[in-house]
């Protein structure tokens, strides 16, 4: 038995990468609770949003590889993404403008914003598959792994190896910053608690003085921002392909809904509890099972419960029990 090796294997192949991406899940449902929760709508086009924010600090990242700028050891990515937030906060403002105000103003239905939500997000994921096309784009520079598993078995003398990689340090560094500054805004500064007294009751609110029109604009930026910092992030880790952004719709919004739809610490538990048996039930446990069984006891299969292929299947079933059982999520969000 070797359980040192075994914990190693758990970490590389299952902890680390579930903790980014269940960060990475996390920013993306509280793009999606937050406008559930002020705009009380279900944005479907959250997905494309963050393809377009991604793709948007892509073409900056390249101008500035061309013209030599870069961070050293961290992405180049990281000086391009104010620039990238900047483009999506001007056509989520623009969409609302074009679109959403309308209904808005004529007080529909939620299930016809959802509606109106799927049409923008075709014509965004068009938008995305037109200007920078539908194959994989490379962006990251940078020095790849902060440990390398060559690294990690030379300085230990282990067998098996750890590999962290850059793009996964960031991750969770950057989503642990990100979900401060947030809840700081939200709760510290006025325009927060105006954002959060419009979502707890829009008729008091109003005859409080609050501009509604201020408060969505806000939304929208704040938005924008976390779909870029999520998209960027997934990019940098994973890679950045249009369409895997429209399939992330799945898990982000199993995520809100399993932590609360409507509310941001739901949105964040809810994320990691995805993330987490996603990567669970579609890991093969083969080489763990092997440091720690007795000698001539080790498995011949893969002892893996889902192959990969049906990885979204988990945030489905997983949505499926918590709308059945508990429709309000984890930490008690409005009821979808």
């Amino acid at each position: 038995m070797d359980p040192i090796n075994a914990i190693v294997a758990l970490l590389n192949f299952v902890i680390i990468p579930a903790t980014a991406y269940g960060a990475q899940l996390a920013l993306g449902a509280l793009g999606v609770t937050l406008i559930y929760g002020i705009l009380r709508f279900s944005n479907f086009a959250h997905g494309d949003t963050m393809a377009f924010g991604a793709m948007c600090t892509i073409l900056v990242t390249w101008l500035f590889q061309g013209w030599g700028l870069s961070l050293g050891v961290l992405p180049t990515a990281l000086l391009a993404l104010p620039f990238g937030i900047a483009g999506t906060a001007l056509l989520l403002i623009g969409t609302d403008r074009a679109v959403y105000r309308f209904y808005r103003k004529q007080k529909a239905a939620p299930v016809i914003l959802v509606i109106v939500s799927m049409g923008v997000m075709f014509i965004m994921n068009g938008l995305v598959r037109f200007i920078i096309g539908v194959d994989d784009q490379n962006f990251l520079d940078g020095e790849r792994f902060i440990i390398s598993a060559r690294t990690f078995r030379e300085m230990t003398g282990l067998q098996e190896g750890l590999a962290f990689k850059t793009s996964q340090g960031l991750t969770i560094v950057t989503a642990v910053m990100v979900v401060a500054a947030l809840f700081w805004f939200l709760n510290r500064t006025r325009t927060g608690k105006s954002m959060r007294a419009f979502s707890d009751n829009e008729d008091l609110a109003l005859l409080s003085g609050i501009n509604p029109e201020k408060v969505v604009t806000y939304t929208w930026i704040i938005v924008a921002g976390l779909a870029t910092i999520a998209g960027v992030l997934y990019g940098l880790d994973k890679s950045f392909k249009p369409f895997t952004y429209f399939q992330l719709l799945l898990p982000i919004f199993a995520s809100a809904i399993v932590g609360g739809l409507g509310s941001p610490l739901g949105a964040i538990a809810g994320g990691f509890v995805i993330a987490f048996s996603e990567i669970t039930v579609t890991y093969a446990f083969k080489k763990v099972l092997g440091y720690l069984a007795p000698g001539g006891w080790e498995p011949d299969s893969l002892v893996q419960l889902l192959s990969t292929d049906y990885k979204f299947a988990v945030s489905f079933g997983i949505l499926i029990i918590v709308l059945l059982f508990k429709p309000t999520g984890l930490f008690k969000g409005k009821s979808v």
